[in-house]
C-alpha cells in the first residue's frame, strides 16, 4: 500500500515541470487580465501573499452558464468541493456540476499562465474528479478504512521545485507522510511536467525511501490570488486553494 501511496501522489494534475533553462518573470499585472485562451502552468518567481477566498452567498449551480463572473464562478466551485473529504463524498451528480463550472472558468484562465507568478505558493488539494488518484491505494474504500488524510498540501517554490505531501493517521493514533519532490518543466503554452525523485515514507520513527522516479503532466485550466484548477493527462480534474 505504501508503494501504491507514494506513486500516485504525483497530484496534479498540479502543475509541474522544470528545464534547465529558467522562465522569464511576467509581472503580476499580466495575470489580472481575463482572456479566452486559458490553460498551462509557469514555473518560477517569487513567494506571493496569500489570501483566504471567503464565499459571502449561496449560488445556485444549476445554471453555471448564467454566472460569468470568474469570482463568481470561484466562489461556486469551492462551495461545491470543500467538506467533500477531496472528492470522496460527492455524487456523480455533483462531480458534473463541478466539471461544468470548471469549463466555465476555462474562458477566464489568463493568458499564457506559464509565466504567470501566481502559480508559486502552497496549495491545499481540495478536490479531484477521481479522488483516489491524489494519495493512491489508501485513498480507496479500503484505505481509509485504516488511513485517515489530514493534509494533503502541494507546494511549488521557484524556479522548478514541486513538493506533494500527504499527511495522515493510522487508526487514529499513529502519524505519517508521504512525501515527493520533483523538477517542475513547461512543455508547452499548456501543459507541464513533473519528475518526481523516488518517495519518503515516514510513520511514527521510521523514515525512508523506496522505489523509483515517477512522472505527471498537468494542464493547468485557470489561475488566481486564490484557486488553480488543473486537468490531468488522463482527464482527472484537480481543484487547489491557496493556502494562508
Amino acid at each position: 500500500m505504501a508503494a501504491a501511496l507514494a506513486s500516485s501522489l504525483a497530484l496534479s494534475s498540479s502543475t509541474l515541470r522544470g528545464g534547465s533553462d529558467p522562465l522569464k518573470p511576467k509581472l503580476p499585472s499580466l495575470c489580472a487580465k481575463p482572456t479566452n485562451l486559458g490553460l498551462a502552468v509557469s514555473r518560477q518567481s517569487h513567494s506571493l501573499g496569500r489570501k483566504t477566498l471567503r464565499i459571502s452567498a449561496t449560488i445556485s449551480v444549476s445554471s453555471p452558464e448564467l454566472r460569468t463572473g470568474p469570482a463568481e464562478l470561484a466562489a461556486t466551485i469551492l462551495s461545491l468541493v470543500i467538506n467533500s473529504d477531496r472528492g470522496v463524498l460527492l455524487k456523480k451528480e455533483h462531480h458534473k456540476e463541478v466539471a461544468q463550472v470548471a469549463e466555465a472558468l476555462k474562458s477566464y484562465c489568463v493568458s499564457e499562465p506559464v509565466t504567470c507568478p501566481l502559480i508559486f505558493g502552497d496549495w491545499d488539494v481540495l478536490y479531484c474528479s477521481v479522488p483516489t488518484s491524489p494519495g493512491g491505494g489508501y485513498r480507496s474504500a479500503l484505505g481509509r478504512l485504516f488511513l485517515k488524510t489530514k493534509e494533503m498540501i502541494q507546494v511549488i517554490e521557484a524556479p522548478d521545485i514541486v513538493k506533494n505531501q500527504v499527511s495522515f493517521s493510522v487508526f487514529g493514533f499513529l502519524d505519517g507522510e508521504v512525501s515527493l519532490t520533483g523538477k517542475l518543466k513547461a512543455l508547452d503554452g499548456e501543459w507541464v511536467q513533473v519528475i518526481f525523485e523516488p518517495p519518503e515514507l515516514k510513520v511514527g520513527p521510521f523514515d525512508f525511501r523506496y522505489g523509483g522516479e515517477s512522472e505527471v503532466k498537468l494542464q493547468i485550466t485557470y489561475i488566481d490570488e486564490n484557486i488553480r484548477l488543473g486537468k490531468g493527462s488522463r482527464g482527472s480534474l484537480f481543484v487547489f486553494r491557496r493556502m494562508g
